[in-house]
């Protein structure tokens, strides 16, 4: 484990074991087992440099939400035992770019980007993203939707769906989002039963997230500190 004097972002290696003290705490107030869970780091607007710390303080999932800054970090970080997740709006004309780097991909809301992906060439593991909220403007397929979405990707060549994923709206408490959340995957789970994980929860509410059952937690600012400017 890297000693935080030696590096250039001092107080990374305490925040990264103070949030994974949290995770462990609330796992184990829920009766779950804190390694059942995958903290994915999420590294928005900072540089490699930071991925790279990151790696040497024992993380090996790292996330991000855009396409072209997720391409540059990963060509910059060239580690096998890293794994990219991106979690963002992904455009269906660059969705074979991005599968070129990501392990998985945690936004898919349409049919339209299933069939962009179907048959990269290497496995690669999915979640659909879920809308919780009335706003068709929000990401994430409708509820009503949600089996058709299924279908489809079962039927993907090279997608292996994980389960659902879901960012919890500002307007409602969290918990009750979730516990929807739950629920649609059980609904997936009718389909497909393997699909068992839930991409859910983040720096403001994992806590929530991991009592709804959440597997993946896509946690930022708590671990990498206060964002850059958008480059």
């Amino acid at each position: 484990m890297a000693d935080d004097a030696t590096l250039a972002y001092p107080g990374l290696g305490e925040r990264l074991a103070s949030v994974r003290a949290e995770i462990a705490d609330a796992a184990r107030a829920v009766g779950r087992e804190p390694d059942d869970l995958t903290l994915i780091v999420v590294t928005k607007f900072h540089p490699a440099a930071l991925v790279t710390e990151l790696i040497a303080h024992g993380v090996r999932d790292v996330g991000e939400n855009r396409h072209q800054e997720a391409q540059e970090k990963a060509d910059a970080v060239a580690d096998p035992a890293l794994s990219w997740h991106f979690i963002g709006q992904l455009q269906t004309k660059k969705a074979r770019q991005a599968a070129r780097y990501a392990r998985a991909i945690h936004s898919i809301d349409r049919e339209r980007l299933v069939d962009a992906l179907d048959g990269v060439g290497t496995p690669l593991d999915v979640f659909l993203q879920i809308n919780l909220t009335d706003d068709p403007g929000r990401g994430g397929v409708a509820p009503e939707g949600l089996e058709a979405l299924v279908e489809r990707t079962l039927r993907a060549e090279d997608l292996r769906l994980r389960g659902v994923m879901a960012v919890a709206p500002l307007e409602e408490p969290p918990a009750a989002a979730f516990e929807r959340l739950a629920q649609y995957s059980d609904r997936v789970r009718t389909l497909a039963p393997e699909a068992t994980a839930i991409s859910a929860g983040m720096t403001h509410d994992f806590r929530e997230a991991i009592a709804a059952g959440a597997t993946h937690l896509r946690i930022g600012s708590a671990i990498t500190g206060k964002r850059p400017d958008p480059r």
